[in-house]
């Protein structure tokens, strides 16, 4: 029988900091990032097969791609994440000699979501080849490597939280510096506090699917340029992540509301794609009907809002944003990060 390996990597909410991990400002200022893990995953299989070629698979997407065992892989669109993780697998690891395999993943949200779907997803697809070949490699090892993946080889725009994030898994507060240097720090929460913060937050699918590519274009060239009024956002920003680190270490969740909301006034000065009168629309509505303070989860644009709720009023603001284009979306955190197995 041929063997089966399968993998999970869990998606991510960005509670602050978020745009700090991009390039050049990381290398420039230094970036800090605080997120967490919650039980949404990307998933992976990878099945050997008899035939000579390879097959590509994104059951969710219903796309399929099949291939000759030719290196490289040539991109063309469809599945290029998919084509990118084998190249890099074979090249690096297998001395570029090709393997015969049927490589078919599916994710519980859409690309374009705001939870590091993308990004999960070759974390999911690298830790499956790491457990078939039994390759030496760590955490960080794995989240660089995904990295280098999407940003430098597919030359996709983005920060680099997500891979580290689904990587390791649980709350985390990440360091980013020049050289590719990254600090990530596990955070020790109680689980009362975890429970709270669950219970403290609508998490809500706007229903619009961005390219973030283009909102993190703009926000680099901001830096680029030196614009000053986007500069400064991304020091708030960097600013706002210790703040919200030491208020959710020490259990202040009025604190944490205030922060959300200033990290969200901040966010939308960094791109002027960011927020979208549909956004607008939904974070008032939330704050109508109670809600704290907002925020997108990710580059903008689109995907998921972060609302912070008195729980007791919990019900009537999703109700109201359930009336909405979008739809709230049950969820827990999780204290795990990648996982792969043999069947």
């Amino acid at each position: 029988m041929n063997k089966i390996i399968r993998s999970k990597a869990p998606l991510r909410l960005g509670l602050s900091g978020g745009g700090t991990d991009v390039e050049p400002y990381c290398s420039i200022y230094g970036g800090y990032v605080l997120n967490a893990t919650i039980d949404l995953y990307a998933y992976c299989t990878i099945e050997e097969i008899q035939e000579d070629k390879i097959i590509f698979v994104a059951a969710d997407r219903e796309e399929i791609q099949t291939e000759n065992l030719e290196l490289p892989v040539k991109y063309n669109g469809i599945l290029d994440l998919h084509k990118a993780v084998y190249n890099r697998v074979i090249k690096d690891f297998n001395q570029s000699e090709t393997l015969k395999l049927k490589i078919t993943t599916f994710s519980d949200a859409p690309p374009g979501c705001g939870l590091g779907s993308s990004s999960t997803l070759v974390v999911a697809m690298l830790k499956a080849y790491v457990e078939m070949l039994k390759l030496p490699l760590g955490e960080y090892d794995i989240a660089h490597l995904a990295y280098e993946i999407e940003r430098i080889d597919l030359g996709w725009s983005g920060g680099k939280q997500d891979q580290y994030a689904a990587t390791f898994g649980g709350f985390n507060f990440i360091e980013f510096y020049e050289k590719n240097r990254v600090i990530v720090n596990p955070l020790r929460i109680k689980n009362w506090m975890i429970n709270e913060l669950e219970s403290s937050i609508v998490l809500y699918d706007t229903g619009i699917s961005r390219n973030s590519a283009k909102v993190i274009e703009e926000q680099i060239q901001n830096i680029v340029d030196e614009n000053e009024g986007a500069t400064k956002a991304s020091h708030q920003l960097k600013k706002e992540a210790v703040l919200m680190k030491e208020a959710l270490l020490k259990a202040e969740f009025s604190q944490m509301n205030e922060i959300l909301k200033n990290s969200w006034d901040a966010k939308k000065k960094i791109s002027s794609l960011i927020s979208t009168p549909q956004i607008e629309r939904a974070y008032k509505v939330a704050m109508e009907a109670g809600a704290y303070s907002g925020k997108i989860t990710g580059a903008g644009g689109g995907g998921f809002i972060i609302f912070m709720v008195n729980p007791v009023k919990k019900p009537e603001i999703v109700k109201a944003l359930n009336q909405q284009e979008g739809k709230t979306v049950n969820f827990h955190f999780t204290k795990y990060g990648t996982e792969a197995w043999i069947v």
